[in-house]
């Protein structure tokens, strides 16, 4: 596998693009930017030569928290740490599941409520396995990717730990000891 790494400092994008052998595509944007769904759609299918099924999950910032109304959320991260976490996480789901292309961006900065935050989208033959990888992918994205989260409310400011229902969402993917 060669790791591409494109800093693009004009526009405060960080992408990184795996390109395997083989299949699959990999691409992981880490960015403060707004995306275009259609977009991001229109490049998985690009590179999916004859895949049968493209499943996206886009996620919201919500303006109900546990702590108020939001104001907004101020995201985090540590480069390096987060793009090798979202690597391993796409890597591992390509254990487990024929994928075709993998699509990831994860915006950071300052986001207010309503706007995206996060996209993931997968292609592979068939549809059974699209959906799993995605949810996987989300599941552990929530949990194991180093994004600090920090809300700010109406009762001030909170930083935000993974919720307990979500670390239970990835624990399920994992083999029964």
């Amino acid at each position: 596998m060669s790791v591409l790494i494109r800093k693009a400092l004009k526009y405060n994008l960080m992408e990184v693009v795996i390109k395997y052998m083989k299949k699959p595509t990999t691409f992981i944007k880490i960015q403060e930017q707004n995306f275009d769904i259609a977009c991001e759609y229109s490049k998985i299918q690009k590179h999916a030569n004859s895949d049968g099924a493209v499943v996206t999950f886009t996620g919201l910032v919500r303006e109900l928290t546990e702590r108020g109304n939001l104001l907004y959320m101020m995201l985090e991260h540590y480069p390096e740490m987060t793009e090798k976490s979202l690597v391993n996480i796409c890597e591992q789901a390509c254990e487990r599941w024929p994928i075709g292309v993998i699509n990831i961006i994860h915006r950071i900065g300052k986001l207010k409520p309503d706007e995206q935050i996060v996209f993931v989208g997968v292609s592979s033959k068939h549809r059974k396995s699209a959906f799993a990888a995605t949810e996987y992918i989300m599941d552990f994205l929530k949990t194991n990717a180093p994004f600090w989260k920090k809300e700010v409310t109406s009762e001030g400011e909170f930083w935000v730990e993974a919720k307990s229902s979500d670390k239970q969402k990835a624990n399920d993917w994992l083999p029964s000891t």
